[in-house]
């Protein structure tokens, strides 16, 4: 029996004036929401104060913007395990530290010692979160001290031969993905890099709760389920009209790892079996997305707790759907 997600919206969570390409839940029980737009705002919501059929709710339950420090569109965001700074990057070329209670910057990450591409991926790693992983269309991962006073990344990675999309961190490894069609695992204790050949451009590397296996989205409407260990193609997941061919589209687990999810370019939200590769649901959860502008109906990004019962999705109408789980003690089994 698989798991299945809840297809009915419990909110709509508006406050953006442009497509959304980052969504994250804060750490822990996963209370609060963050997305990242092309309007270069940062919006910080608490989805349980918002009721789908109350359109006032939807203001209150917007928490916090975070405006003034980028200048291009916000394309990825991390949130530190202790919930009080989040990491951001984008199309400015720039990485920015925040503080979450006052909406305020704490470090750039830029300039002259920065990327000199967009940059498409951020994540924390090291003891206590110390550390700010990024990478970007530059081809090249950096690492950014944030207890240090110097901006200057303390290493850089440059093994990639086309943009860097997507990185999760795992501990002392790190796993990266790139248009290049390789994902490469950096293990810092052992200073060994693995390169598994996936022959795709990767826009989606996730890991496993275990660390395990990492989910690949790739520009040939496939996700692939890697073994971390050997590079082995655990399963493939795809769908006759799941499709993701252009655009930047990232996938996550849901379910315990139970299942597969991911946004696409036809406006749809596809999930598959983890085990079988079935693809088990197909949901329209953005109103409209048939009638919009090619660029304007993708599913960009999905987000689901990796506690309780609540998932998420975004996308070009400027709109997050969020959405509880089939039941409140987790999700139902059919």
């Amino acid at each position: 029996m698989s798991a299945h997600l809840a297809e009915e919206a419990k909110a709509r969570l508006s406050g953006h004036d442009g497509p959304i390409h980052a969504l994250t839940y804060s750490a822990g029980a996963g209370q609060y929401l963050l997305s990242g737009s092309s309007d270069r705002k940062i919006n910080l919501y608490n989805p349980a104060k918002a009721i789908s059929s109350d359109p006032t709710t939807q203001r209150t339950a917007l928490v916090q913007s975070y405006t003034g420090a980028h200048g291009y569109e916000v394309l990825s965001i991390a949130v530190a395990d202790d919930n009080a700074r989040f990491v951001s990057g984008g199309g400015d070329k720039s990485v920015f530290l925040w503080d979450v209670s006052t909406a305020r910057t704490l470090k750039r990450y830029g300039g002259q010692n920065g990327h000199s591409g967009r940059v498409e991926c951020v994540a924390f790693g090291g003891e206590g979160d110390s550390v700010i992983v990024s990478g970007s269309y530059d081809a090249s991962v950096r690492f950014w001290d944030t207890k240090a006073q110097s901006n200057r990344p303390i290493n850089v990675f440059s093994e990639a031969k086309d943009s860097v999309a997507s990185l999760t961190v795992a501990g002392h490894e790190i796993m990266t993905g790139s248009i290049d069609g390789r994902l490469r695992t950096y293990d810092l204790r052992m200073g060994m890099l693995h390169v598994d050949v996936i022959g795709q451009p990767i826009t989606s590397v996730t890991k496993t709760l275990q660390a395990d296996s990492i989910l690949v989205s790739t520009l040939d409407s496939t996700l692939r389920l890697i073994d971390k260990a050997n590079g082995k193609l655990l399963q493939s997941y795809k769908s006759p009209h799941y499709t993701n061919t252009i655009y930047r589209i990232r996938s996550t687990f849901a379910a315990k790892d139970t299942l597969a999810v991911s946004g696409s370019e036809d406006g749809g939200v596809y999930t598959w079996d983890i085990v079988s590769g079935e693809c088990t649901q197909t949901m329209r959860q953005h109103d409209g997305a048939s009638t919009l502008k090619a660029a304007r109906k993708v599913v960009s990004a999905v987000a689901c707790k990796t506690k309780g019962s609540e998932w998420a999705s975004a996308g070009g109408d400027g709109e997050l759907n969020d959405l509880p789980e089939v039941c409140a003690c987790g999700i139902l089994q059919y």
